[in-house]
């Protein structure tokens, strides 16, 4: 099964009030497996750079005059999602953008249908905690100290580790790449565990086990703990 993990940046909040996507970030999955393939275009919204969103994500006006504007890139952006489902961290956001400026391009929208949310998942899982995607790297220990500014590609990729652990858990000891997805399951190598060479010390202190004989005591003759330690 092949998905794409995507995310995108813009210059607001509404494509409908004139903002503009200014960047899309995306990651290949296949079988939950990140094969190495990535797409990642920054465009020219052809506008101003609002303050506010200059400090989300760090794009200038200046930066991106000389990038393509969505139009040109939309051929090359549909062909690598191709019909895969989309994994996007709030999803009805991201597609309202990429579907205006698909719409403006000439180009079908994207059904809705196709975007799995893996906010909408998280609040599911986790109701009333908090699941931003930095919440749920802190959740999960998925390294997002790259993360000093939202990024498309990057946050794609950290995304990308965050919806398999909503799904089933990541398997570390696996080799992500596209060799290994091609060779199918891999079968973990077998081993016989023995016996620990040498015993844990105990971590049961002498004072917490005579308060422990003491609890014992009160409890009388009858009670089953005292039963125990006499057998």
């Amino acid at each position: 099964m092949r998905e794409i993990v995507l995310d995108t940046e813009t210059t607001g909040f509404d494509p409908e009030a004139g903002d503009r996507l200014v960047e899309i970030g995306a990651v290949e999955l296949l079988n939950h497996l990140p094969t190495g393939k990535v797409y990642h275009q920054y465009i020219d919204p052809q506008r101003d750079m609002p303050e506010g969103a200059f400090q989300v994500h760090g794009l200038s006006r200046e930066f991106l005059s000389d990038k393509p504007v969505f139009k040109d890139i939309a051929e090359g952006f549909l062909a690598f999602i191709g019909d895969s489902p989309l994994v996007i961290h709030n999803a009805s956001f991201d597609m309202k953008f990429i579907n205006h400026e698909l719409h403006q391009a000439g180009h079908a929208p994207i059904p809705m249908a196709r975007a799995i949310d893996t906010l909408a998942i998280a609040r599911v899982k986790y109701p009333g905690a908090q699941n931003s995607l930095d919440a749920l790297c802190r959740r999960f220990g998925v390294d997002n100290s790259a993360r000093t500014k939202h990024g498309a590609l990057l946050d794609s990729e950290i995304l990308a580790e965050v919806y398999l652990e909503l799904v089933g858990g990541r398997q570390p000891d696996l080799t992500l790449s596209a060799q290994s997805v091609a060779a199918g399951p891999v079968q973990a190598p077998s081993r016989k565990i023995g016996p620990r060479p040498a015993p844990l010390a105990p971590r049961l202190t002498e004072d917490e086990a005579r308060a422990h004989a003491e609890f014992i005591a009160k409890l009388g003759d009858s009670a089953i703990w005292a039963q125990r330690m006499k057998s």
